[in-house]
């Protein structure tokens, strides 16, 4: 087939797509080794919808692996979290003259021609309009932690962007990676630029790429529709198309695997993970992700104010029986929310299975045992509402704490929301508006956790959702984002790390040692430990 007639066939089969499920064109569906193929085609099953495609505002992990399709950040990262240059051509260094000597001068030079999918020049513009939309005060953006450390984005021509820094930050670079928490990519100044502000902006469900995949399609509730973006720097992807399949249903979305009416399952439930030996076609990946899970208190609410009664609730729960049985100890107990393999991980220890030591301390500040077996203190009564996404394991994790917490004398209530309630802005977690929450919170490759848990980030100005207010944690994220010196980081936070675990805001249960399926067609898929498995999704091939 001639170059002419392959573009026109690849052009029918991106229009094609939105109606059938299958690539029409110069490779038949089913051309690979296994019948269910459809060449050029991949399907993604996934139990969650996207909140929000505008990455200023959305708090779900499936924006974070969509966004990853159809934007370009300044850097991404590979799975081990290295850097790997995007619209950015070199990483700033020191030795390269990128990182001024003071650390408050960033250089990033970018790549020429890049273009948007209408065909307008992405350029150093488009990243200074980013940070501008971040800053402005009329937008709802999620979290601005790190950008309030930018003064000013110089843009001396196209490819050239000189970020200048009120105080030193470690993280800068990852405020421009790709993916998760507060990294934005840049967004197009000339479409949105003259907007007073981007909070209903029809791009934020119906955005212009600058990654490898455009979006055509959201179909609420059932799936996203992506076709190659054939103005991507890159050229175009290896895939013709990618169906992001909605499945909320758990049993549903493994029979689909099984069935094979979806070809990729990035994260497969730990009460399936064992079926898959015996489905046909599937390679079978197990990574450990920087994914963790915990149980988060809010300690600004009345009873959980109080230490010793986070204390309490953190020593009469099993959470090793929990991970051994709910979770089928397929993960690795988490000790605090830096990686195991970080260079800055601490030495913190796991909170003693101790219900007997947690009643004493409870009866020691007056906590006492009232009508009904529930403790009080005055008009207070230990009675919490504990809240998580509508997944599996979550209810039945909630029902082993409801139990052994009654048995303390702490009555539990479980009211649980879709993640897109849940983690909306205006949701539970961000308000404050709930006592205890039960979900997976993730990692980026740097180990600065200082919007999680300083006092300077509690919503509406950052994700520091357990409320607390503590004068050593805060000053201590702050020293270890202002140093460049990763033995003075480490120590930090260390000290950090300790206080976190004195004060018990979180119990942390695991790091997710995750199990990945998908069809064995699937060239060049690399499952990542940090943000999204999607990261080079211009290199597969099916």
């Amino acid at each position: 087939m001639n170059r002419a007639a392959s573009v026109i066939v690849r052009a029918l089969a991106a229009i094609a797509l939105l109606s059938a499920c299958t690539r029409t064109g110069d490779v038949a569906p089913g051309g690979g080794r296994h019948p269910w193929t459809a060449a050029g085609h991949l399907r993604i099953g996934s139990p969650d919808e996207p909140d929000n495609i505008n990455p200023l505002f959305a708090h779900t992990d499936a924006t974070d692996q969509i966004d990853a399709l159809v934007f370009a950040p300044m850097f991404r990262y590979d799975p081990h979290g290295n850097f790997v240059p995007e619209l950015a051509t070199v990483i700033p260094t020191y030795a390269n003259g990128g990182i001024s000597r003071d650390s408050k001068t960033i250089v990033l030079h970018m790549r020429r021609g890049v273009r948007w999918s209408d065909g307008a020049p992405l350029t150093a513009r488009d990243l200074r309009f980013t940070w501008r939309a971040v800053r402005n005060p009329r937008n709802n953006t999620k979290s601005d932690y790190g950008w309030t450390d930018i003064t000013a984005i110089d843009v001396p021509d196209d490819a050239t962007a000189i970020v200048h820094l009120r105080v030193p930050n470690a993280n800068v670079l990852g405020l421009f990676g790709g993916g998760g928490g507060d990294a934005y990519p840049p967004l197009p100044e000339h479409l949105l630029g003259k907007l007073p502000d981007l909070n209903s902006a029809p791009f934020n469900a119906a955005p212009i790429s600058s990654g490898p995949f455009v979006l055509r399609a959201w179909n609420h509730g059932s799936s996203l529709e992506f076709v190659e973006n054939r103005a991507y720097w890159r050229g175009p992807p290896k895939l013709a198309a990618i169906s992001w399949k909605i499945v909320p249903n758990p049993d549903t979305l493994f029979e689909q695997l099984r069935t094979h009416e979806i070809d990729v399952l990035p994260t497969v439930g730990d009460t399936f993970a064992a079926r898959l030996g015996g489905i046909e076609g599937l390679r079978v990946v197990k990574t450990l992700s920087a994914n963790w899970r915990r149980l988060a208190i809010n300690c600004a609410r009345p009873g959980l104010r109080d230490v010793v009664v986070r204390r309490a609730i953190a020593e009469a729960v099993d959470w090793d029986r929990m991970n051994r049985t709910v979770y089928h100890g397929l993960n690795l107990r988490a000790h605090s929310d830096l990686p195991p393999d970080s260079w800055a991980a601490p030495d913190i220890p796991l909170y003693p299975y101790d219900p007997a030591g947690a009643a004493r301390a409870l009866d020691a500040a007056g906590w006492r045992v009232g009508p009904g077996g529930v403790r009080a203190k005055g008009t207070v009564a230990l009675r919490f509402v504990i809240s998580a996404t509508n997944k599996p394991g979550n209810e039945d994790a909630e029902v082993q704490m409801q139990q052994e917490l009654r048995a303390a004398g702490i009555e539990l209530t479980i009211k649980n929301y879709p993640a897109s309630v849940l983690f909306a802005q205006d949701g539970p977690l961000y308000t404050g508006r709930y006592d205890l929450e039960w979900s997976i919170d993730t990692n980026g490759p740097d180990p600065d956790n200082q919007g999680n848990w300083s006092g300077d980030f509690v919503p509406p100005h950052g994700a520091n959702t357990s409320f607390l207010r503590d004068a050593t944690i805060t000053r201590t994220s702050d020293a270890a984002i202002r140093t460049f010196d990763r033995a003075k980081r480490k120590a930090l936070y260390a000290r950090e790390e300790a206080r976190i675990h004195e004060l018990v805001p979180v119990v942390f249960l695991y790091w997710a040692e995750r199990v990945s399926a998908y069809d064995d067609d699937l060239r060049g898929y690399r499952p990542a430990e940090y943000i999204t498995d999607n990261w080079n999704a211009w290199e597969w091939s099916i």
